[in-house]
């Protein structure tokens, strides 16, 4: 089994949800962080965050997250999430919706473990 450590980069550029990462087959994605940075330097912004299993069902990590004008959060790391890491099976998909599109650009840091 090779570990790999990446990014995953994307500019939220509508208030749809947004595909940001699907885990590759064959493969376990443990997510080290998610940066969130609002480059609205005017007005808050707010974002939610879901994972998607294989059944195509959706499950809410974070709802609302404001990001504040100007600034960046690192999503998953308050409550439980600041101890515990997220992990994601083979084909899971991580998503993303902002309040506002345009304004939200993520930075996606994970280590994938192949499980082959």
């Amino acid at each position: 089994m090779a570990n790999v450590y990446t990014n995953y980069k994307a500019v939220l550029t509508t208030n749809e949800l947004s595909t940001l990462y699907t885990v590759p087959s064959e493969t376990t994605a443990i997510i080290k962080s998610l940066r969130v940075t609002n480059i609205d330097e005017e007005n808050d912004c707010k974002v939610s965050s879901h994972v998607v299993d294989t059944s195509s069902v959706s499950y809410t990590l974070e709802t609302n997250r404001n990001v504040q004008k100007g600034t960046s959060e690192e999503l998953f790391n308050s409550y439980s999430f600041s101890t515990s890491p997220v992990v994601l099976k083979e084909s899971e998909i991580l998503k993303l919706q902002a309040q506002n599109g345009g304004d939200l650009h993520a930075i996606l840091s994970v280590l994938e473990i192949s499980n082959t």
